[in-house]
């Protein structure tokens, strides 16, 4: 029995949710109070393991036999495993509670909401902990349904409602590629366990066949991780609820294709991660920070803001994963997952404290009303724009360390431009919703969060400054021995602290004068680049008109064309029309003279007779 104790990760919040969703949906404190036992306890369980508690190995359980090759489900416990877990864990705790005082008045059904948070918990458990890419894909798409019901859960606004669709479409079209590539490495390694490949590698290194099953893999954490050109959904997906945002972005849904790259280089080894494959994922990584660093510098709603700063810190993570450098990205994703989970959060506490106003130029004056909130989310900005001595310097320096050590100049030279947008972006949202005065009632009526609220986000802005050093991120970086570099003088830190000053610097100059922030609109807003940046290069529009629009377009005529030429034309009417002239034709056979059937009889029978003399 002990020796199962491990499958509670899946099964606790799994019961949590069947309970919420079909005993407690008209009990919502309840519902509340049973997911949150779930994501507690969970927890409570990590840290006993991560603190030595042993049970031994989880069994494992046989799907179904095929021929040879048994598809068995597992967990695997290990390093990288369990240490991700509490990150999962903890930050799911931190967002449930915060839940209780953000959802509190709201009209939409709590029990569905918290069922909704306990699927999600279920789905990243198994991802996290499986032990073969069957487990993780079943948590794959487990996780895209769950987030398709969160990301809807105010179902009744259009925008919320296509968000939702978005993202599951979108992620779609990964998992197409993801599934491919899961058939490929059954093929080239015989065997889905993670534990079984090493070793086992059955074509030659850099082979085509091999760079072909890593790019397909890499397709499900390009839809997933929200990687270009499959980026689109992840800043719609604010549509839902503020803690369902940090939840998505801070170490969860979006860092499951980072964990899951990483998972396959443990595994397979570094050696099965060609070239070209390596290539491409630092490619695609370093693009898609920076085209989202240049989106969020012209955003004005202040989810959205953090939501295309998600995009691009997870493209910095790509970046060290096609740069063969797992510690740096799990290092990033560990660091990034506390300070995101603390902007949003506190991002959430400040929009409903301001009666649900998001746009920051409606803002104002917050730093006056709200001190401890303002001061938790300057803590986060300050561990994402990488001030030294916050988590974020330390994690975004080991990424650029990287570049550097392989030699790689265009992506270091890239890492730090990226890392001078992040600071130009975040520094412009602090001074326009924090500083000057009250634009509207509602900033002017806004007062300090709930307790309910205050108290995570407390706890994630401690986190946000000690988790970048060495005697805490040692012990808990989701990588197994990992120790964190010592901060040295170099081309890194200098070009960092730079970076800090120029994008900095920027900021200020351009909105940090009284005028400015006296003001409701972005003075730069009539500028063509910025009205360009603003609609997000145009990208979502040419998806939406050209992609969208004219495959739909395309298949109303092939449906138009096969409904109304053939089915109903050809072969309904021309069935009908072939009946009736049968029809007429053998009316006019029965006409009633005794002469003519006489002679119908006599062809008919020479007819037959004919057959038979050729036949036999």
């Amino acid at each position: 029995m002990m020796q199962n104790l491990p499958w509670l990760f899946l099964v606790l919040p799994l019961v949590a949710a069947a309970v919420d969703w079909l005993i407690l949906a008209r009990r919502p404190w309840a519902a509340a109070s049973v997911s949150i036992i779930s994501v507690i306890t969970t927890l409570m369980l990590c840290i006993a393991y991560l603190c030595g508690m042993q049970t031994g190995t989880p069994s494992n359980y046989v799907w179904f036999p095929v021929q040879d090759f048994d598809l068995s489900l597992g967990l695997l416990m290990d390093a990288l495993s369990m240490k991700m877990m509490l990150v999962v864990t903890g930050i799911g705790a931190l967002v449930h509670i915060f839940s209780l005082g953000y959802m509190k008045g709201d009209p939409s059904n709590h029990s569905r909401y918290f069922a909704g948070l306990s699927i999600f918990m279920f789905s990243m458990s198994c991802i996290v902990l499986a032990n073969s890419l069957i487990l993780t894909f079943i948590g794959w798409e487990m996780v895209g349904f769950s987030s398709y019901l969160l990301i809807g859960h105010w179902y009744h606004k259009d925008s919320a409602a296509d968000a939702a669709k978005k993202a599951f479409i979108t992620n779609r079209v990964g998992d197409f590629g993801f599934l491919i590539g899961i058939l490929l490495t059954l093929g080239l390694f015989g065997t889905l366990h993670y534990a079984d490949m090493a070793g086992h590698m059955k074509v030659a290194e850099g082979s085509p066949v091999l760079t072909a099953a890593i790019l397909c893999l890499f397709c499900g954490a390009v839809g997933k991780s929200a990687q270009f050109p499959l980026h689109v959904w992840l800043p719609d997906a604010m549509e839902g609820p503020t803690p369902v945002s940090a939840l998505i972005h801070a170490a969860t849904m979006v860092a499951a294709g980072v964990y899951m790259l990483v998972r396959l280089q443990v595994s397979m080894g570094l050696v099965a991660f060609t070239e070209t494959a390596c290539c491409v994922i630092a490619s695609v990584g370093a693009i898609t920070a920076l085209l989202s660093a240049l989106m969020a510098t012209q955003q004005d709603d202040i989810k959205r803001v953090l939501a295309y700063s998600t995009l691009s810190q997870l493209g910095y993570m790509m970046m060290a994963v096609g740069l063969l450098a797992g510690q740096a990205a799990m290092f990033h994703l560990y660091t990034h997952a506390w300070f995101k989970a603390l902007l949003f959060l506190a991002a959430g506490a400040i929009i409903v404290c301001c009666h649900h106003e998001q746009d920051i130029w409606k803002m104002g004056g917050l730093r006056k009303k709200m001190p401890v909130t303002v001061l938790c989310f300057l803590a986060g900005t300050c561990a994402l724009i990488a001030v030294p001595g916050f988590s974020g310097f330390f994690s975004k320096e080991s990424i650029l360390e990287a570049a550097l050590e392989r030699n790689n100049v265009p992506l270091f030279v890239l890492g730090v431009v990226v890392a001078a947008l992040t600071t130009f972006y975040m520094v412009r949202l602090c001074l326009i919703a924090f500083c000057g005065h009250a634009r509207t009632h509602e900033a002017e009526q806004a007062q300090e969060a709930a307790p309910t609220m205050l108290v995570p986000l407390l706890i994630l802005a401690v986190l946000a400054i000690i988790s970048g050093y060495g005697f805490v991120a040692d012990q808990l970086v989701p990588y197994g021995g990992f120790h964190a570099a010592d901060t040295e003088w170099g081309v890194t830190l200098f070009a960092g602290l730079g970076a800090l000053i120029v994008g900095g610097g920027l900021a200020w100059l351009l909105y940090g004068k009284p005028g400015t922030l006296a003001g409701k609109t972005d003075p730069l807003g009539a500028n063509p680049v910025s009205r360009a940046l603003r609609q997000r290069l145009y990208i979502d529009a040419f998806y939406d008109h050209v992609l969208v629009g004219g495959v739909q377009r395309w298949f109303t005529c092939l449906v138009s064309c096969l409904d109304d030429g053939i089915i109903r034309r050809l072969i309904g009417q021309g069935l009908a029309l072939l009946t009736a002239w049968v029809g007429r034709l053998l009316g006019r056979i029965q006409g009633g003279s005794l002469r003519g059937y006489t002679l119908l009889t006599s062809l008919g029978v020479l007819v037959l007779m004919l057959i038979l003399i050729l036949l036999f």
